[in-house]
């Protein structure tokens, strides 16, 4: 286990997939029988890892051009219905979860960090998730894309979640740019992982680091903040 003593944070903020969990393969298989409902064919896990990140209805617009003719705006919101009713139906493996998340998040909560995430996925999609992969009671706020009338890279959802914790010195833990972005209007610094869904050279996002192994995280947040004092 990773050790998280002497924590420089008071409150970490956790983007959730390519960060916590590879949820591209759940994500495939919602989108695949939405997808085959409407005639259209299927696509690969590995395609979604590079259609995540802007929350669900970017990604069934995204889906539906890949697929055949453009998605009709006004059948959107009954096509996100049946996209986000079969997510939520899905069992989640805690094997999602990339290597040592879960032994990490833990002892930061019990090194009293407060733990919050913030994703673009829907919020009852996202509670749902955590808590089939057991992590539901480690986190103080949850903040989704449909949370707030914003999502992000807006600052919103973050601030959302950091005043839920109470404040202190914090810090964002991502993958992708609208990590980066968020937690810049937030005024936060980031860590992004190098492993996630980051639609390109993750070393050329703006982050103040990047680091390879979850476990690494106590050591890239005393980097962090020594980088943002």
């Amino acid at each position: 286990m990773s050790d998280t003593s002497g924590t420089p944070f008071a409150a970490l903020v956790f983007d959730f997939d390519g960060t916590l969990i590879d949820s591209a393969p759940d994500i495939a298989l919602a989108l695949n029988g939405t997808l085959a409902a409407h005639g259209r064919a299927p696509v690969t896990a590995g395609r979604v890892r590079g259609m995540v990140g802007d929350g669900s209805a970017n990604l069934l617009r995204q889906a539906f051009r890949e697929t055949g003719a453009p998605l009709d705006e006004a059948d959107l919101p009954a096509v996100l219905a049946d996209y986000t009713d079969r997510y939520f139906d899905l069992p989640a493996d805690p094997a999602c979860l990339y290597p040592g998340v879960a032994d990490t998040l833990k002892a930061l909560a019990q090194a009293g960090v407060g733990l919050g995430l913030c994703t673009n996925k829907p919020e009852r999609i996202a509670r749902n998730v955590l808590g089939m992969i057991g992590l539901g009671g480690l986190f103080g706020a949850v903040a989704g894309g449909d949370t707030l009338p914003v999502r992000k890279p807006d600052a919103g959802p973050v601030r959302h979640v950091l005043q839920a914790l109470g404040g202190g010195r914090a810090a964002m833990i991502g993958d992708g740019v609208n990590d980066v972005l968020s937690a810049r209007a937030a005024g936060i610094p980031v860590a992004l992982v190098s492993y996630g869904y980051p639609r390109g050279d993750v070393h050329g996002l703006g982050a103040d680091l990047v680091f390879d192994r979850f476990a690494e995280l106590p050591a890239a947040l005393e980097r962090l903040a020594a980088l943002a004092p």
